[in-house]
């Protein structure tokens, strides 16, 4: 699964899967022995958790790259190699 940016402990990744189809465009975060998945088109937990502190840091840098996700999301989908996004500071 590649990986999209990493800043603070936080990891975050989408899946290559294209021709698959998905219900929703979504990626996926790691922290420590935390994962969880978030909506790209709203920028919402869909499942999994995370400590409020990282929750709060993710769905910040996804507000601020969404555009940016949801064209790594459609490269993903289409057999494209996606590219880096710059971590929050």
């Amino acid at each position: 699964m590649p990986e999209i940016a990493r800043f603070y402990g936080l990891i975050i990744r989408m899946y290559a899967e294209p021709g698959v189809p998905h219900n929703r465009a979504h990626f996926h975060v790691y922290y420590q022995n935390h994962a969880a998945v978030y909506g790209i088109d709203r920028i919402e937990l869909i499942s999994g958790d995370m400590p409020i502190r990282e929750k709060r840091l993710c769905e910040a840098w996804a507000e601020l790259h969404q555009d940016e996700l949801a064209e790594n999301w459609n490269r993903l989908q289409n057999g494209q190699l996606p590219i880096k996004i710059a971590p929050l500071r």
